[in-house]
């Protein structure tokens, strides 16, 4: 009984991390932004978080989205991670569908600018790559 209260507790305590790792991506400076990210990208490929983030992935995809617009080279790169693990862990269903497709656009518009850094055009390839490869339902 202890056990199973034990584990229960430090889930939501994963949980409220994880939350306040979510909260930090809209922050205002860019180091907190990419501290959320680094925290979020060891979570999501440490550990099943798929019924936690389906609850949170139109968030979480806002936030990504955000981070990828306003951002820029470590914090794209990230970004791009952060958003490959996502995919991965909603997986081929429609939610992992939809979360490729309403960034899908927006990982090719910083794959093929040529301004951006090579870090964040390596992260949007590797995400776009990834994520068709995981979500797409077209096959084209």
């Amino acid at each position: 009984g202890s056990e199973a209260a034990s584990d229960q507790g430090q889930e939501e305590e994963v949980e409220d991390r994880l939350k306040e790792h979510m909260d930090n991506l809209l922050d205002k400076s860019a180091k907190a932004r990419q501290a959320a990210l680094q925290s979020l990208r060891l979570a999501l490929s440490s550990k099943t978080l798929s019924e936690f983030l389906l609850e949170r992935r139109l968030t979480l995809t806002d936030s990504l989205e955000k981070c990828l617009k306003k951002g820029k080279g470590e914090e794209q790169a990230l970004a791009g991670t952060v958003l490959t693990l996502l995919c991965l862990q909603m997986g081929s269903g429609p939610e992992g569908e939809e979360v490729f497709c309403s960034l899908k656009p927006l990982l090719i518009s910083i794959l093929t600018d040529s301004t951006a850094s090579l870090s964040a055009r390596q992260s949007c390839a590797m995400a776009l790559g990834m994520c068709c490869y995981i979500a797409a339902a077209d096959l084209e």
